[in-house]
């Protein structure tokens, strides 16, 4: 799966989704280091060291939702990936959002994944489990 020392970073604005996040991972027994971000903006500055406590070692891992508050998803992929010291992490959307135009914003700022949150924990449960076998574990 990937190495217990690579960070996980969760871009998430929902109290129960990232209980379900943390939940989801301690059954697929995956113990890495995540990481909350509740906005795009707050990310950044994680990611930066602006403002907020810089995350190291730097995530291998970002799970982006896009319904964010200041600073959206999409937003918040096209600062990423132009920014030459960010653009080249690895991120997952994990949003409600099934709109196309969506996910065709998201893939336009090369995300390695889309994955529309299902309904039921045991679902989700999976979802994690098949995002984190794919995960390489390793930034580039």
């Amino acid at each position: 799966m990937s190495n217990n020392d690579d960070v996980i970073l969760l871009v998430e604005d929902d109290r129960v989704d990232i209980m379900t996040v943390q939940r989801a991972l301690k059954k697929i027994e995956v113990s890495n280091p995540l990481y909350v971000a509740r906005t795009g903006v707050e990310a950044l500055g994680m990611l930066r060291g602006d403002g907020f406590p810089r995350i190291e070692p730097m995530p291998s891992l970002i799970l982006l939702d896009l319904n964010l508050p200041k600073m959206g998803g999409i937003e918040f992929l096209k600062e990423l990936r132009a920014d030459p010291q960010l653009n080249s992490l690895q991120v997952i959307v994990l949003t409600s959002s099934n709109e196309p135009s969506d996910r065709a914003a998201a893939f336009k700022y090369e995300v390695d994944d889309y994955i529309v949150k299902p309904h039921s924990f045991d679902e989700f449960s999976n979802a994690m489990s098949i995002i984190l076998a794919d995960w390489s574990g390793g930034t580039p």
